[in-house]
This record gives structure tokens, C-alpha cells and sequence, in this order.
């Protein structure tokens, strides 16, 4: 009966932690965090995703970030004080 017991242990704290690596990976998915803790792993059994995961940070970096929604550009002017004499 012991042995039994000492299985039936064993088998809850396995399944134990599959079900929160499980729900662990599931929210590391949902939310597009942990590449970074990923990354060796990913590399060594999924070396393509790696790659692609690789040059998506690339991508990432040299985007341009789009103007604000009124057209005017952060921090200058929309006319400078001659032009807008000039206009007037």
C-alpha cells in the first residue's frame, strides 16, 4: 500500500508542475513576454523561430514612430514666427 502512496504522490506533483508550466506558458504567449527566458531553449530545439524571433526585434528597432494625430511634429513649431508674418 506504501507503494502505491508513495506513486500516487509523484504522479499529483508531475502533473502538479506540468499544469503551472503549462498555464506559465500560456500567459508568457498571451502577453509576448519572455522571450528573453525562452531564448536559449528556443534556440537549441526551434533554431528557425529563433531567427525570425531575431530579426522581428530588428524590424522593431528601425521603425519610424508615427507623428501625433493633429500633423504637427513633437517639440517644433508648426510655422516659424516669420513665415507665419509673411502669411498673414
Amino acid at each position: 500500500m506504501d507503494e502505491v502512496l508513495i506513486f500516487v504522490v509523484f504522479a499529483g506533483c508531475v502533473a502538479a508542475v506540468l499544469g503551472i508550466l503549462w498555464w506559465l506558458a500560456s500567459r508568457v504567449r498571451r502577453r509576448g513576454i519572455g522571450g528573453e527566458v525562452m531564448g536559449p531553449f528556443e534556440e537549441m530545439w526551434h533554431p528557425a523561430a529563433h531567427r525570425f524571433r531575431a530579426e522581428i526585434r530588428v524590424q522593431e528597432t528601425r521603425t519610424v514612430p508615427m507623428p501625433p494625430q493633429g500633423g504637427k511634429r513633437m517639440g517644433a513649431a508648426a510655422t516659424p514666427p516669420e513665415l507665419a508674418r509673411d502669411l498673414s
